[in-house]
């Protein structure tokens, strides 16, 4: 069964389209949730390592550091925020407790005060519960873990107020284990003080980090693998983590301050924004796929239409001409390669209509050709049977003895009839010299009055026979063209001129200057040529006037002759009827 070419358009774009809406459909559920993290891993990457130069440039500038933390997350949309050795978060004072410590619990710490950051104990949203049992003076009670010179607590108790604020990850880690001693280096510790002053976050901008708590959670849990592994992070980390089925990515970086201490640059992102959107797609998709399976089909259809259309026009057309029918063109409608081929096919088209239609004046010429030939050969024939036909009969005269007397007169006429012979040749092989498209005529400068004026005295014994009056009207004027063929021309015009005219009666020769060629005429008294005979006079062998017979002289191929020179000098030329004779013309280029 045949398949169109709209149908089969019709199934490759549909099914094209569906190709491309599975691909997409498949990439953004399976694929698209790793690509958006891996993106955004990698821009966070590259924005951590910028933000650590700055942070480094900014030394100990905390409006400056806490600005560059704004702009990272406004940038990033990824809390970033940068703690001490121990894992402390870093210009934390003013979510904290200042404590002065009492002496006899431990030398080492007396008489100091320890600044003991609240966010490890309470979150910002409790701390209206517990403020006024920090008031300044409160005795407190401090259990935690000892790090080199650094005190990290794990419980605050404040003394006659049954308060208790636990860090409940370092407390786990701490009473989890047997030996009071920490093989890695740090050990619990029991220590007593004052409150001297409680600090409490008032719209600054390092106060939005404690409203993240899942952040603060992180940051704990950092510090206490931290305390009890110190080489764990010695490197750049990025880790997993998930609460609440949201996925979270976080960076941690070490790097070296300008006092050589260790700090950690720990920044944490979610990847919630992707899971909403996985999730909103997957119901949103039945939808989709209703709606772009409709327009699949529109558009396919549109454009199977769209694009079969021209390729049935050009079909149509080349069908047509195959058949040899050129009426039909193809409309181009497009600047693209269909409308290319559309103006191709038609320019094939127009050229094989015109070669066709040279083809056929060329067997149309072919044809008058032939015709030529048979007429030429006919008027060859009939042209040399007359003589022939004389000679016969005088040479039959001259077997038989009789007239004996006339002996001399029947050899003159044969002779006559052999150079009428020799002539109608030679005309016939100068015909074909000029007829064959390879004679080139040598041009030369010379005077037309001249060469009209020695052609007279050649011919002034014909003329003086007939007593006609020849009048002449010549300029002397130098034209350019091949003198002994132009002689010619005008000798075959004058000597037909001669012929034609009746006795007593006159001719005009002349040669006129106009603009910038040179008109030669002929005029002589006598028959009219008839209109329709006019243009024929030209080919060879050619009398179709009564008055123009061979009985008149001539070989019939004269003015065929004249014509083919003057062609050759691509001179204009014609002859024409005037009031009282014939007039035979043609025109020169005169000498610039």
């Amino acid at each position: 069964m045949k398949i169109g070419i709209v149908s089969k358009l019709f199934m490759l774009t549909t099914t094209l389209c569906m190709l491309i809406l599975v691909t997409i459909f498949i990439g953004q559920t399976i694929f698209f949730k790793q690509y958006y993290a891996n993106q955004k891993v990698n821009k966070i990457e590259t924005s951590i390592q910028s933000f650590t130069k700055d942070y480094l440039k900014a030394g100990e500038d905390v409006p400056a550091i806490q600005k560059l933390q704004q702009d990272f997350y406004q940038e990033n949309t990824t809390w970033i925020t940068t703690l001490d050795s121990v894992g402390n978060i870093r210009y934390t004072n003013d979510f904290s407790i200042d404590i002065h410590l009492d002496p006899p619990l431990d030398k080492n710490f007396s008489n100091r005060v320890m600044n003991i950051p609240l966010y490890s104990f309470i979150g910002l949203e409790d701390l209206q519960r517990v403020r006024y049992d920090l008031e300044q003076g409160n005795s407190i009670l401090i259990d935690g873990v000892q790090k080199n010179d650094t005190v990290i607590p794990s419980i605050l108790a404040v003394e006659n107020n049954n308060v208790v604020l636990e860090n409940v990850q370092l407390s786990e880690k701490l009473y989890g284990k047997r030996d009071a001693k920490d093989p890695k280096g740090s050990s619990q510790i029991f220590l007593k003080g004052v409150i001297n002053k409680l600090q409490i976050p008032e719209g600054t901008i390092g106060s939005n980090i404690y409203t993240n708590g899942v952040l603060i959670d992180r940051i704990k849990q950092f510090q206490v693998n931290l305390i009890i592994n110190e080489n764990r992070y010695s490197k750049a980390e990025i880790m997993d983590y998930e609460e609440n089925n949201i996925h979270y990515k976080i960076f941690i970086s070490p790097i070296k301050d300008m006092n050589g201490e260790t700090t950690y640059i720990f920044a944490m992102t979610s990847l919630q924004p992707v899971d909403e959107a996985v999730q909103m797609l997957g119901g949103y998709y039945i939808y989709l796929i209703i709606f772009v399976l409709l327009l699949i089909v529109l558009a396919s259809f549109y454009f199977s239409k769209k694009i079969a259309k021209p390729l049935l026009q050009i079909n149509d057309t080349t069908y047509k001409i195959a058949n040899l029918d050129f009426s039909e063109t193809i409309p181009i409608t497009s600047k693209d390669e269909i409308g290319t081929l559309s103006y191709n096919i038609n320019t094939l088209s127009n050229t094989l209509h015109s070669y066709i239609n040279q083809l056929q004046e060329d067997i149309e010429k072919e044809k008058q050709l032939e015709n030529t030939r048979k007429e030429f050969i006919s008027g060859v024939s009939h042209e040399l049977k007359t003589p022939l036909s004389i000679m016969k009969s005088c040479i039959s005269i001259l077997e038989d003895g009789v007239a004996k007397d006339k002996k001399d007169y029947y050899f003159k006429a044969m002779t006559k009839e052999v150079d009428k012979m020799d002539m109608l040749i030679v005309d016939m092989l100068e015909l074909a010299k000029f007829e064959s498209g390879t004679y080139k005529m040598k041009m030369e400068v010379f005077f037309i009055d001249q060469v009209i004026e020695y052609i007279c005295e050649q011919l002034a014994i014909d003329i003086t026979n007939k007593q006609i009056q020849v009048y002449k009207q010549l300029s002397k004027i130098q034209v350019v063209a091949n003198q002994h063929r132009i002689e010619q021309v005008i000798t075959n015009f004058i000597t037909n001129a001669i012929r034609y005219t009746p006795e007593h009666q006159s001719m005009m020769v002349s040669a006129i200057e106009e603009n910038e060629r040179v008109k030669v005429c002929v005029e002589n008294k006598g028959a009219h040529i008839s209109e329709k005979h006019l243009e024929k006079i030209w080919d060879r062998f050619y009398r179709g006037d009564t008055s123009r017979q061979r009985s008149k002289g001539g070989t019939g191929l004269g003015l065929a002759i004249s014509k083919n020179i003057l062609e050759l000098h691509d001179s204009e030329y014609g002859a024409k009827n005037t009031e009282d004779g014939v007039l035979f013309y043609f025109y020169l280029n005169k000498k610039v």
